[in-house]
């Protein structure tokens, strides 16, 4: 037989049969294992994405992670979020701080605590701590000064017991008055385990006040105050 044969499990060739080797999961597990050191893990391989990303791209994408990160984040990780190598990752980091440094951008690049974020450049801090100590003193909108309302003659008092008083969520409002330094967390409700939240001395500066003791009757405007604690959050 002059050409070579090739059946399903043998290839038939001048006057023996050798057999093909069937893939099964095993093989090929023993061959990634060939390839993979043991010793090796997650942080130190590359990771390869089933295809590249452009690089202008790749760069747009990680300037959105940044944006919206509250720590340094690791190229590592970076990497996992885009499905990219490292390498990849650390070249569009590259282009992105370039890009913001030839157009003198008012944000920058760092790499600090292992990571990478983005920062507001030094040259511009003033402006930056102008606006916002601005907004410390804007005025606070309803849905805050209710819900601090409720905190002042309730205190300490949980998130959700004041949620269930004012029949909304007040997360939000929370967060506002913790920033405002108006509030503070002082412990954890044993009951429940919530936060339990009291307002501070800076509270009692802008209301003109000596001791919460000075706080006017809030009897005339909630007459039916004491009812509303038996209120859970549950029941919202």
């Amino acid at each position: 037989m002059s050409e070579t044969q090739v059946t399903d499990s043998a290839v038939e060739g001048e006057g023996e049969v050798v057999p093909v080797a069937e893939e099964t999961e095993e093989s090929v597990a023993a061959e990634f294992e060939t390839a993979v050191p043991a010793e090796a893990d997650a942080a130190t391989l590359p990771l390869v994405a089933a295809q590249p990303i452009d690089p202008e791209r790749l760069a747009a994408a990680l300037e959105a992670i940044l944006f919206v990160v509250e720590a340094p984040v690791t190229l590592a990780a970076l990497a996992v979020a885009v499905e990219q190598p490292v390498d990849a990752v650390q070249d569009a980091l590259d282009r992105l701080r370039a890009s913001y440094d030839e157009r003198a951008a008012g944000i920058e690049v760092r790499e600090v605590a292992g990571g990478v974020r983005v920062y507001t450049r030094p040259e511009h801090a003033a402006v930056v701590e102008q606006f916002l100590q601005e907004g410390q003193r804007s005025k606070l909108s309803q849905a805050a000064l209710e819900t601090l309302a409720v905190i002042a003659y309730r205190q300490p008092v949980t998130r959700a017991r004041v949620s269930a008083i004012r029949g909304v969520n007040v997360d939000g409002v929370v967060r506002t008055l913790l920033a405002r330094g108006l509030i503070v967390e002082v412990g954890t409700d044993p009951e429940t385990g919530g936060g339990l939240f009291t307002t501070t001395e800076l509270f009692l500066e802008k209301m003109g006040l000596n001791s919460l003791d000075e706080l006017p009757s809030l009897a005339p405007l909630l007459p039916d105050i004491e009812g509303l604690d038996a209120i859970s959050a549950d029941d919202l």
